[in-house]
C-alpha cells in the first residue's frame, strides 16, 4: 500500500521503516504514523464474501480432530477392499465410482448405528477427496469436487438431512449430554460426521468453476434451489440450522457442535440467497422493475478503491513524544529549521499530554491524510525535493453522490415559503412562486440528487394496502429464497436472534468464563485434557481459532440476512433489526471494539502445517513446544501469552498463562478477524441507522452508550472499509455529541466529510441536539413497530384477518359440493344425530321451498 500521497515520493511502511537518519542508522519502528507516533502500517486485507477455498475448508475441521482423518480413511478403506482389490480409486471409471457410492448410500440405511457411523465415515473420506491417493493439494481439491457432485447425483444429501433431523430429536444422546459434568468430542462424533460432509457438499458445489460440465452447472442450479425451498421438512434447511442453535442455546443439547452448525448455516444462507455481488445485481434489477433511475455509482467497486487514513495517536503516545521532543531541545544533532517544521506543520496540534483522547476527546489526531507520509518522524530523514506547492494535495472529488429525498426537499420548500411568504403549499415541490432566486437554484440542485430507494416504494405500497384492503387487490409476493426464509424464520426470529448473541457473547475475546454462560467448547475439547506443554500450546492456539470462526459466521450470518430483507422487503429488516436491538446487540458490539482491536485483528490464530488439506498431503514435521514459540515470533501466530488449559473439579475451562511474549510487528494479519470487525461494523451500520425510517433513537442508542471514544479507537486500523463503517456511526451522532467535541476533534470530521456519503439537508456537522433523551421518540419507534406488526399479519397470517374481508363463496352448488370432514365421534354417533335432528322433528317442506 502506498503511503504517500501529493507531489512526494511514495513509499510503503517496510520502506520507510528502513530509511537512514542523519546519524545512518535506521528507524527500526514500523508504527510511524503522519503524527510522529505510533502507527501500525496498513492491513493487507480483501473484504470479500468468503476467504480462499482452502482456507475454508481448514476451518471446517478442529485441530483436535486431526486424527479422525486417518480413521475416515480406514473405514473407507475396509468397505472399498471389498468389492475392489486390484485397483485404487482414481484408477476406477465413472461407471464403477456411480456404483460403489450407491452401495455405500444403501449402508446409510442399516439400523445399527455402528455401522451407519463407519458408512458415514467412508463417505465423509470421500468428500475430503481421498487423499490418501494424491500427491498435492490442488489434486485433493479436483477429487473432492469429483466426488461431491458424484455423490450429490445419486441422492446422499437428502439421506444426510434425514439422519441429522434423527440425532437432533434423539432424545437419549441429548439427556446424556446434559447429564456429563463435562462434554468433549466424543459426545458429537454422528453429528459432527454428518455436518463436515453437508458443508463440503454445500462449500464445493457453490464453487463456480468455468471448466464445469454442463450438468454440474445445471446440478449446482437444481441443488440452490432446493437447498431454500421448503423440501425437508416442510421448511428450508436453513430453519432446522436454525432450529439446532436456539436448542443448544437453551441447554437441552449442550453436545451440538456448534462451529459446524454455524458454518453450515453461512454457507447455506450465502449459496441460497447470494453474497455482495448478487446483492448489487438484484437491487439494479428491482430498481429498473420499479421504474427508477440507475445507482449512481457501484458502492462494492467504490468502497474497494478508497485508501486508509492515519490512524489516531493515543495520550500515552502524546507523553512519550513530547518527552523526546523536549530530549531532542538539549541536542544540536537537528536544525532549528527542521524543529520548527514540527511546530509549523499542524496549527490545530496541541502539546497538553494530561488530555485523555478516550474521556476527553479533545485531542485529534486521527485520520490525518496520507499525503503526509513523514510528517513528525522522531529523526528527520533527509528531506525529498518537490516544490511546495504540491505539499497539500486535495481531492479531486468525494467518492459518493450526494443524496436527496423528496421529504427533504417538501420540508426545505415549506421552511423557505414560511420565511419569505408567509403560507406553505403541503407537499407541492414544483411550486416556487414568490421565492427569491437562490432558492430557486437550492431546489433545482436538490431535485438534480433526488434519490429514491427501493424501501420508500416499498413502505409507500404497504400504506397503499393497509388504506385500501378491498380495493387494493391481492399483492403478488415473489416467492425468492430470502421470501421463504423469512417466511420459515418470521415464528421464531426472536428466539433465534437472541440465541446467536448468546453464542456471541460467549465467543466474544472480551467474555469472561461464568458458570452460567453456554459452553461453545463441546466441539473442540478433546476426551483427555492436555498433560504436556505442547499440547496446551496447541489447545490454547485451537480454542481462540474456534471462538474466532464462530465469531465470523455469526457475524457473517447476521449481515447477509439483513442485507437479503432489506432489499427484499424494508420491513422485514426492520422486523430483524428491531430484535437485534432488543436483544442489546449494540453493546455487544461496542464491547467487542472496546478492548486493544489492532492487537485483535492482528492476532493470527492458527497453525498452518495442521490444516486441511496441507495435513493430510503433506508429511508434517516434527512439533515441539520450542518450534511452536519459534513460529509464533516469525508468523505471530498468537499475540499475547500462552495458556495451559486445566479443567478444574468443577468442570470449568481454567486458562494457567503459561510464557509472555512481546508484541512484534506484524505482516500477516488475520483474515477471520478482519472480516469479523468489518461485518460488525456493517451490521451495526443498519440496526443503528434503521434506513432513515428511525434514524434519531438509533442514533441515541449509540451516545448512550458512550460509543465515540470507542470507535475513536477502531480508527486505528488502517483498512479503508472499517474506517469508513467507523466514520458512518460517528456521523450520526455527532449532532448529539455537541459543539465542543465537534471542535476538538475536526480531522475527525474532516474524514467523515472525505469518506462518507453526504445527505444535502442533513445538519450532522453543525445540529445541536444535546437535550434530546432516548425515550423522546419512544412515540416514533412505537409507530414503526405497529407497521411492521401490520405487515407481517397482513402478509403472512392469513388466520388473523378481518372476517368481513374475507370473500364470501354465494354459489349454492359449490358450498353443496364442498368436502367437509367430520369429526371422528360425529361419524360413531351419526344414527343418534340423524334421529334427534331430522327424523324427529317435524319439516314444513311448503315453507322451506317458498
Amino acid at each position: 500500500m502506498d503511503a504517500g500521497g501529493g507531489g512526494g515520493l511514495i513509499i510503503n511502511n517496510k520502506q520507510k521503516a528502513m530509511l537512514p537518519n542523519k546519524r545512518g542508522e535506521f528507524i527500526r519502528n514500523q508504527r510511524k504514523d503522519s503524527e510522529g507516533f505510533s502507527e501500525s502500517p496498513d492491513l493487507e486485507f480483501e473484504y470479500a464474501d468468503t476467504d480462499k477455498w482452502a482456507a475454508e475448508l481448514s476451518e471446517l475441521y478442529s485441530y483436535t480432530e486431526g486424527p479422525e482423518f486417518l480413521l475416515n480413511r480406514k473405514c473407507f478403506a475396509e468397505d472399498f477392499r471389498t468389492h475392489v482389490t486390484d485397483k485404487k480409486w482414481t484408477e476406477l471409471d465413472a461407471a464403477q465410482h456411480r456404483a460403489h457410492a450407491m452401495r455405500l448410500l444403501d449402508g446409510l440405511e442399516v439400523t445399527t448405528r455402528e455401522k451407519r457411523l463407519k458408512v458415514a465415515r467412508a463417505i465423509l473420506y470421500m468428500a475430503q477427496g481421498t487423499f490418501e491417493e494424491c500427491g498435492s493439494e490442488a489434486e485433493v481439491q479436483h477429487w473432492m469436487r469429483y466426488n461431491i457432485f458424484l455423490l450429490l447425483e445419486v441422492g446422499t444429501f437428502s439421506a444426510l438431512v434425514e439422519l441429522l433431523n434423527m440425532e437432533i430429536d434423539n432424545s437419549a444422546a441429548c439427556s446424556s449430554a446434559v447429564r456429563k459434568p463435562a462434554i468433549s468430542l466424543a459426545d458429537s462424533t454422528d453429528l459432527r460426521v454428518l455436518l463436515n460432509i453437508m458443508y463440503l457438499m454445500v462449500e464445493a458445489i457453490q464453487q463456480d468453476d468455468p471448466a464445469d460440465t454442463v450438468e454440474w452447472r445445471a446440478a449446482r442450479e437444481t441443488f440452490k434451489t432446493e437447498l431454500g425451498s421448503p423440501l425437508y421438512n416442510n421448511e428450508p434447511i436453513s430453519v432446522m440450522l436454525f432450529g439446532m442453535v436456539t436448542k443448544f442455546c437453551s441447554g437441552h443439547a449442550p453436545h451440538f457442535p456448534m462451529k459446524k452448525v454455524l458454518l453450515l448455516l453461512w454457507k447455506t444462507i450465502l449459496f441460497t440467497l447470494g453474497g455482495f455481488e448478487q446483492l448489487q445485481n438484484i437491487k439494479v434489477q428491482k430498481r429498473e422493475e420499479l421504474g427508477l433511475p440507475p445507482l449512481p455509482e457501484d458502492s462494492i467497486r467504490v468502497i474497494r478503491s478508497m485508501r486508509a487514513a492515519s490512524p489516531p495517536a493515543s495520550a500515552s503516545d502524546l507523553i512519550e513524544q513530547q518527552q523526546k521532543r523536549a530530549r531532542r531541545e538539549h541536542k544540536a544533532l537537528i536544525k532549528q529549521d527542521n524543529l520548527d517544521a514540527f511546530n509549523e506543520k499542524d496549527p490545530y496540534k496541541t502539546d497538553d499530554p494530561r488530555e485523555d483522547e478516550d474521556d476527553n476527546d479533545d485531542n485529534d489526531n486521527s485520520l490525518e491524510p496520507e499525503t503526509f507520509p513523514l510528517e513528525r518522524d522522531e529523526v528527520m530523514p533527509p528531506p525529498i525535493p518537490h516544490p511546495p506547492s504540491e505539499r497539500v494535495s486535495f481531492p479531486k472529488g468525494l467518492p459518493w453522490a450526494p443524496k436527496v429525498r423528496e421529504k427533504d426537499i417538501e420540508n426545505f420548500l415549506e421552511s423557505s415559503r414560511s420565511k419569505f411568504i408567509g403560507y406553505t403549499l403541503g407537499s407541492d415541490t414544483d411550486t416556487v412562486v414568490g421565492l427569491p432566486r437562490p432558492i430557486h437554484e437550492s431546489i433545482k440542485t436538490l431535485k438534480q440528487h433526488k434519490y429514491v430507494s427501493i424501501a420508500e416504494i416499498q413502505i409507500a405500497r404497504e400504506e397503499e394496502f393497509q388504506k385500501t384492503p378491498l380495493s387494493g387487490g391481492e399483492e403478488e409476493v415473489e416467492m425468492s429464497s430470502t421470501e421463504l426464509l423469512y417466511q420459515g424464520i418470521l415464528p421464531s426470529l426472536p428466539q433465534y436472534m437472541i440465541a446467536l448473541l448468546k453464542i456471541l457473547l460467549a465467543a466474544a475475546p472480551t467474555s469472561k468464563a461464568k458458570t452460567d454462560s453456554i459452553n461453545i467448547l463441546a466441539d473442540v475439547l478433546p476426551e483427555e485434557m492436555p498433560t504436556t506443554v505442547l499440547q496446551s500450546m496447541k489447545l490454547g492456539v485451537d480454542v481462540n481459532r474456534h471462538k474466532e470462526i464462530i465469531v465470523k459466521a455469526i457475524s457473517a450470518i447476521l449481515l447477509l440476512l439483513l442485507k437479503h430483507f432489506k432489499l427484499n422487503h424494508i420491513y422485514q429488516f426492520e422486523y430483524m433489526a428491531q430484535h437485534l436491538v432488543f436483544a442489546n446487540c449494540i453493546p455487544l458490539i461496542l464491547k467487542f471494539f472496546n478492548q486493544n482491536i489492532m492487537s485483535y485483528i492482528t492476532a493470527k490464530n492458527s497453525i498452518s502445517v495442521l490444516d486441511f488439506p496441507y495435513c493430510v498431503v503433506h508429511e508434517l514435521p516434527e512439533l515441539t513446544a520450542e518450534s511452536l514459540v519459534r513460529r509464533r515470533d516469525r508468523d505471530s501466530t498468537l499475540n499475547g501469552p500462552w495458556y495451559v488449559f486445566q479443567l478444574e473439579p468443577s468442570c470449568q475451562i481454567k486458562r494457567v498463562q503459561f510464557c509472555p511474549f512481546s508484541w512484534q510487528p506484524l505482516d500477516i494479519y488475520c483474515s477471520n478477524s478482519g472480516y469479523v470487525s468489518c461485518s460488525w461494523l456493517q451490521w451495526q451500520c443498519p440496526t443503528s441507522s434503521l434506513t432513515a425510517v428511525l434514524p434519531c433513537r438509533a442514533s441515541q442508542m449509540l451516545v448512550v452508550f458512550k460509543s465515540a471514544p470507542i470507535l475513536k479507537r477502531a480508527l486505528k486500523v488502517k483498512q479503508a472499509m472499517m474506517q469508513l463503517y467507523v466514520l458512518k456511526l460517528l456521523k450520526v451522532q455527532t449532532k448529539y455529541l455537541g459543539r465542543q467535541w465537534r471542535k476538538s476533534n475536526m480531522k475527525t470530521m474532516s474524514a467523515i466529510y472525505q469518506k462518507v456519503r453526504h445527505r444535502l439537508n442533513d445538519d450532522w456537522a453543525y445540529g445541536n441536539d444535546l437535550d434530546a433523551r432516548p425515550w423522546d421518540f419512544q412515540a416514533e419507534e412505537c409507530a414503526l413497530r405497529a407497521n411492521i406488526e401490520r405487515f407481517n399479519s397482513r402478509r403472512y397470517d392469513k388466520s388473523q384477518g378481518n372476517p368481513d374481508f374475507l370473500p364470501v363463496d354465494n354459489c349454492l352448488q359449490s358450498v353443496l359440493g364442498q368436502r367437509v370432514e367430520l369429526p371422528e365421534d360425529f361419524q360413531m354417533n351419526y344414527d343418534l344425530w340423524l334421529e334427534r335432528e331430522v327424523f324427529s322433528k317435524p319439516i314444513s317442506w311448503e315453507e322451506l321451498l317458498q
